[in-house]
């Protein structure tokens, strides 16, 4: 069977590759924009089943389509990939000693048939000082990530503790996932021991 992320994250590729699935990757093209102002486990869902639905039209109907859409929450508000070091720092201080939540919506789907879930995970954030956000963000990791951190790297040390799917925080629950494959009969742990 052919399966197709539909995302170019290196994270979520790596994430999908250590679950056992071959598979290639689309970049879907849709209008994230045009969702906004939602609450954020209805906008991951919105733009999860956007993304696979996308790729799923342009590829034969027998393909199994993955897409996914992470958030990251702190007191409802959603924040995104920071525009600048500034708006970075900002961000970090925000979560400093804190607990948010990372939602990512995930959609699989294969000719009619679509299924769509929502994963949410706390993450709690040390206490930070000033010197310490400065440093993280002149690493230049933050930049490119969703709440201005990335748990699978330096931003790992920020992190105090987490309640839930520490993949999910990656960018792709793959918990979740293996058991939403299973519904359209993709077993990993059975392909894993072939």
């Amino acid at each position: 069977m052919k399966i197709v992320l539909a995302s170019q994250s290196p994270r979520r590729r790596q994430l999908l590759g250590q679950m056992g699935l071959e598979f290639t990757t689309q970049s879907p093209e849709i209008d994230e924009a045009a969702f906004q102002g939602r609450d954020a486990r209805d906008l991951v869902q919105i733009l999860s089943r956007e993304k696979a639905r996308w790729i799923a039209g342009q590829v034969d109907p027998e393909t199994l389509v993955i897409g996914a859409d992470t958030v990251v929450v702190r007191d409802g508000e959603i924040l995104g990939k920071p525009k600048g070091e500034e708006e970075a720092r900002a961000m970090l201080a925000s979560l400093s000693g804190r607990t948010h939540q990372v939602c990512t919506g995930v959609t699989v789907c294969r000719g009619d048939k679509v299924l769509t879930q929502v994963e949410e995970t706390q993450v709690t954030f040390r206490p930070l000082t000033d010197q310490e956000i400065r440093q993280y963000v002149s690493t230049g990791e933050p930049m490119d990530k969703a709440g201005a951190y990335g748990i699978q790297g330096l931003g790992g040390l920020l992190v105090a503790g987490i309640q839930g799917d520490y993949h999910n925080v990656v960018g792709l629950p793959v918990c979740r996932l293996g058991r939403m494959l299973l519904d359209f009969g993709v077993d990993c742990l059975a392909l894993a021991g072939r």
